[in-house]
């Protein structure tokens, strides 16, 4: 392991000040991620900046009646807190859904949203890799592509987004407050993550220097019945195949129950958490049927690029992806969240 300064500031203004003025420093949170990727050599930062003292550990509560999870808050408290279970139960499901036990103890989240890929390429330096160098090629395309993307993927990157949590909050259309050089700006969780294109060294927009501070979720209607459903190779310590985060609102007409309302987002298919919007569209007003749930999950799918590879293709996750989806709008249709 290459060796590096360790700084533990006061302040997040501080922490933020010591990561702009060296181009290779690196924010440290829980360290799930980052610190395996130290022992690895995929990361060598200069120094690391501690930011656990200057991160809040709090959930509070909205004057729109929603809430803000301080970006230190640890993932098993997230998925414990009663207002989360209450108000957003996909999201426990989708922070329980990941890692283990040990890992939530420690993992935060703000860091969930920066976790990279687990791309076997990615973290492998014998073999070359896009996302690690702009020099290198993808050994993903035309290698193992079973858990690569099947939607917004590059001649230059097929590799997924690993986060559970943030397929949940891309579905709650939440906000990623963010203090930087330049001083504070809230990013949509929607925009927050990149697609490759021509670049997939960068996950995010993040520029250099700048902190998750928190993340708010806007207040949803009680009516609202949610889940979160991940299917993996194993029943746990596994990431997803591929995963649905869906809220629904759904009111009796007189040609029976209608969909007045839905949030669709994907896991595991795409380099950062695929809103479904095609989809939302096509299910707003429509009754709430396989056929109409299935449909919808078809058009988003529209656009998907399955991949063959005699070491092992991608393309059950189109079928897989349209089953879950209709088997998740049908529970929550028929019972709630």
């Amino acid at each position: 392991m290459k060796p590096f300064a360790y700084v533990r500031p006061e302040t997040a203004a501080d922490a933020v000040a010591a990561v702009a003025v060296e181009g290779d420093a690196a924010f440290l949170a829980g360290g799930t991620n980052l610190v395996d990727h130290l022992k690895l050599g995929i990361r060598t930062p200069s120094t690391l900046v501690d930011v656990t003292r200057v991160t809040s550990g709090e959930i509070t509560d909205l004057a729109d009646g929603g809430i803000r999870i301080g970006a230190g808050v640890r993932n098993s408290d997230l998925a414990a807190d009663r207002r989360v279970r209450a108000r957003y139960p996909m999201l426990a499901q989708a922070v329980l859904a990941g890692a283990s036990g040990q890992l939530r103890n420690m993992a935060t989240s703000g860091g969930n949203l920066l976790q990279r890929t687990r791309c076997p390429y990615f973290t492998d330096h014998t073999t070359p890799c896009t996302k690690r160098s702009l020099d290198e090629s993808c050994s993903a395309l035309g290698g193992w592509a079973r858990n690569q993307a099947i939607l917004g993927a590059s001649e230059h990157c097929i590799a997924t987004h690993p986060s559970d949590m943030a397929v949940a909050l891309a579905a709650l259309d939440a906000r990623v407050n963010i203090l930087g050089p330049n001083g504070k700006r809230t990013i949509p969780i929607t925009e927050f993550h990149r697609l490759p294109g021509d670049d997939p060294t960068r996950d995010t927009v993040l520029e250099h220097g700048e902190l998750i501070t928190a993340i708010d979720l806007p207040s949803i209607p009680m009516a609202t019945r949610s889940a979160y459903r991940k299917v993996r190779d194993r029943a746990s310590y596994a990431f997803a195949l591929i995963s649905v985060a869906a809220a629904l609102e759904v009111a009796e007409g007189p040609g029976g129950p209608t969909v007045t309302d839905v949030r669709l987002a994907f896991g595991g298919v795409a380099h950062k958490p695929w809103r479904a919007t095609r989809a939302e569209a096509a299910l707003r007003g429509s009754a709430t049927t396989d056929e109409a749930f299935r449909a919808a999950a078809e058009a988003e799918l529209a656009d998907a690029v399955p991949l063959e590879s005699p070491l092992g293709g991608n393309g059950f996750k189109v079928p897989l992806l349209i089953g879950t989806v209709t088997t998740t709008l049908r529970r929550l249709a028929k019972e709630g969240s």
